[in-house]
């Protein structure tokens, strides 16, 4: 059971974060271009880096925790797997914070002009 324990985290993360898509409406799932491109940058170079610390012995995967596949440079796949997940969930916590924000300008607005509007017939 510990040889899942890194994609279980994986998927545990996914799962969690994945409300914000439909109940929030981060909409960061239906536009895959813009999500993909949004990662692009930190996912090669976290990849390059943690390719170039491994070869320097800075750090290792252990099999004992992962499914002890190994990608080219010796990279394990949940690694690989991390790169993308952390930042897609962080990209589904980011715009459900913003889709909120949107939500309670629109309803501040929304009240200021019910006030403004009940005063002009006030009067």
């Amino acid at each position: 059971m510990d040889r899942f324990q890194y994609v279980g985290l994986m998927t545990a993360c996914l799962l969690f974060t994945l409300p914000l898509e439909f109940v929030l409406g981060a909409r960061v799932w239906r536009r895959p271009a813009r999500t993909a491109k949004a990662i692009a940058p930190a996912f090669v170079l976290f990849l390059a880096w943690d390719l170039w610390a491994s070869r320097r012995g800075m750090w290792d995967f252990s099999d004992e925790y992962t499914l002890g596949v190994r990608l080219p440079g010796g990279m394990v796949i949940e690694e690989l797997l991390f790169f993308i997940v952390v930042p897609i969930c962080t990209l589904l916590t980011l715009e459900a914070v913003r889709q909120m924000q949107r939500r309670r300008i629109a309803s501040a607005v929304e009240t200021a002009q019910v006030r403004a509007n009940v005063g002009d017939t006030v009067d």
